[in-house]
């Protein structure tokens, strides 16, 4: 019995909203804010068609310029600093002067020849006397005269304000000692402090057990090349130091 009154409790409603569905009023269109504020409302027009440009003639087109010669090359990259700075420093190498000993020659005049062979590719060229394993070396002033003279000597060695000496006599020869040094470079300093004062010595090599050996010391910016060019006997390094 519920069942059957649900069921036209059901029917009714949907028969009520049917009917109310059929019944309502048509909707109506909105009206724009401008309408309804009696402004006028804008309207898009459509842009204007650009002018028809007319086709070039062959009359009135340039003559085309023919291309002559080959297209431009790329400008070449500008060095790079660092390598511009390298190239400089290995010049500065090149030029730097290194300082040599050529020999060793077995007479003075060997050396002197090849001084005179290389004329301005050395500087500060010297000749210098190696004794065969000499220990030291000596300052002398040789064979002075006889008594009588070696005094004299030693009378204008003592006006020059000079202390450092001894004579030695060997029978009727007679030479004044000025001083014994362990390097040839010491003795050649005593000797010129000497000549400054008007004494000429002799520098030699003291203790040997051979013949004097002789070699050239020098200054050079030549490269090995004209190096060998001058022939000589070797060739090794020295210290610049020793040249000044």
């Amino acid at each position: 019995m519920y069942v059957r009154a649900l069921i036209v409790v059901l029917a009714i409603l949907n028969a009520g909203v049917a009917l109310w569905w059929g019944l309502r009023p048509s909707p109506v269109p909105p009206v724009p804010p401008s309408a309804a504020s009696g402004v006028a409302s804008l309207q898009l027009l459509a842009a204007p068609r650009p002018a028809a440009v007319p086709a070039p003639t062959t009359a009135s087109l340039p003559a085309a310029v023919p291309a002559t010669g080959p297209a431009p090359a790329a400008a070449t990259p500008p060095v790079a600093a660092p390598l511009a700075a390298e190239a400089a420093t290995q010049v500065a190498r090149a030029s730097d002067p290194r300082c040599l000993s050529f020999g060793p020659y077995p007479s003075r005049e060997g050396a002197e020849a090849t001084r005179t062979v290389a004329g301005p590719l050395l500087s500060q060229a010297r000749v210098r006397e190696a004794g065969a394993e000499a220990s030291s070396f000596r300052v002398m002033l040789m064979a002075v005269g006889d008594r009588q003279q070696a005094q004299a000597a030693v009378a204008r060695i003592k006006a020059a304000g000079i202390g450092d000496y001894y004579v030695i006599s060997q029978g009727d020869r007679n030479d004044v000692a000025l001083g014994q040094y362990r390097s040839r470079e010491g003795a050649e300093r005593r000797q010129s402090e000497l000549a400054a004062k008007g004494i000429n010595a002799e520098v030699l090599p003291s203790g040997g057990t051979g013949p004097s050996r002789w070699w050239l010391d020098a200054r050079t910016l030549a490269d090995d090349a004209a190096l060998r060019a001058l022939r000589a006997p070797g060739q090794r390094s020295r210290d610049c130091a020793a040249l000044r």
